[in-house]
């Protein structure tokens, strides 16, 4: 052969789309996506949400009819976000037995079934924001800065709430220190042993959050949440509160937000032998469908593209607001 063409040719694997298929690194699956949703009380209807085309404030009835539909696509989780009638300063809407998240999810158990037989795995963030009158993660003390400590007794209760209602999983994303070990010993001593914990480990005090703060009614009232979520500056410090999850007692861990921190996603990979997940949150949905809506960008491909990659930075878990629709494609 001439000298002058090359012997190395990597274009041979990528001529012909089966090809692609068969040699492809990463691979997603319905299984690997966990569905944020939104439930609403006193709603009659379902309610648009205005910055997030296509995500809901769901009625009970309309949330048992998107849960059926993700789990007929196959996908592998779904997380629920409460939004109550009545907000107070402890948010005592959050572990009410009869509140809107405990709810829905006797709701889901009824339609989906629960423990090992489940369809699909149940899952409920866990937190005060969307239940307190003044938007923040946890008690307040007369100075108004979070009391962590009065606020992990909050949380405790609330997992215990969620687990007796049926949650399969909980996800503590209120970034308080300690909350892992606070709810892993509540759920043991209430006999729910079973109930996993998906820990928001890693969750930045980041500018992607704003479409997500409108569908569940939680922005702060005053002052904003840096001072217990990380900086988005910091890499090492990520790792440092994974690591200490995990010695309390997590099951999983999450990276939030996902696109702009797939770094940060592959450095807990390279670190855990646990489950990692990642938020793709509303933000980044948003953009996404602004975009698309305007004729910018190719919305499919950039669904699929974006999720690929989260999937390649080493996420086991995607929570997306395209779950259902993803599912169905890959389907």
């Amino acid at each position: 052969m001439s000298a002058q063409f090359p012997v190395v040719r990597p274009r041979r694997l990528r001529r012909a789309p089966a090809l692609r298929r068969m040699v492809a690194e990463t691979r997603l699956d319905p299984a690997d996506l966990v569905l944020p949703m939104f439930v609403k009380e006193g709603v009659g209807e379902p309610q648009p949400v205005p910055s997030m085309p296509g995500v809901f404030q769901h009625t009970r009835d309309s949330l048992r009819k998107a849960a059926h539909e993700a789990a007929e696509a196959g996908v592998g989780g779904l997380i629920l976000f409460g939004v109550p009638a009545v907000k107070d300063g402890v948010g005592s809407a959050a572990d009410d037995p009869d509140g809107i998240v405990q709810l829905a999810l006797r709701d889901l158990a009824s339609d989906l079934g629960s423990g090992p037989d489940a369809a699909t795995v149940v899952m409920t963030d866990l937190c005060l924001d969307e239940y307190t009158d003044h938007g923040h993660c946890g008690i307040l003390t007369p100075a108004g800065e979070i009391d962590n400590d009065a606020t992990l007794e909050r949380y405790a209760s609330i997992a215990v709430a969620q687990a007796e209602a049926g949650a399969a999983v909980v996800g503590p994303s209120g970034m308080m220190d300690g909350q892992v070990a606070a709810i892993r010993t509540a759920l043991d001593g209430a006999g729910h042993a079973d109930v996993a914990i998906l820990a928001y480990s890693v969750k930045y005090a980041s500018a992607y959050y704003g479409p997500f703060r409108e569908a569940a009614e939680c922005a702060p009232r005053f002052g904003d949440r840096s001072t217990h979520q990380q900086d988005p500056a910091n890499a090492e410090e990520s790792i440092r509160e994974v690591l200490l999850d995990i010695d309390e007692g997590a099951d999983m861990v999450m990276v939030k937000p996902a696109g702009a921190y797939l770094d940060i996603v592959r450095r807990v990979r390279d670190t855990v032998r646990v489950p990692v997940a990642a938020y793709q949150v509303s933000g980044e949905y948003a953009m996404v469908e602004a975009a698309a809506e305007r004729g910018w960008i190719d919305r499919d491909r950039t669904i699929m593209e974006s999720l690929t990659s989260i999937r390649r930075a080493g996420a086991d878990m995607i929570l997306t607001y395209w779950a259902t629709e993803a599912a169905r494609r890959l389907a």
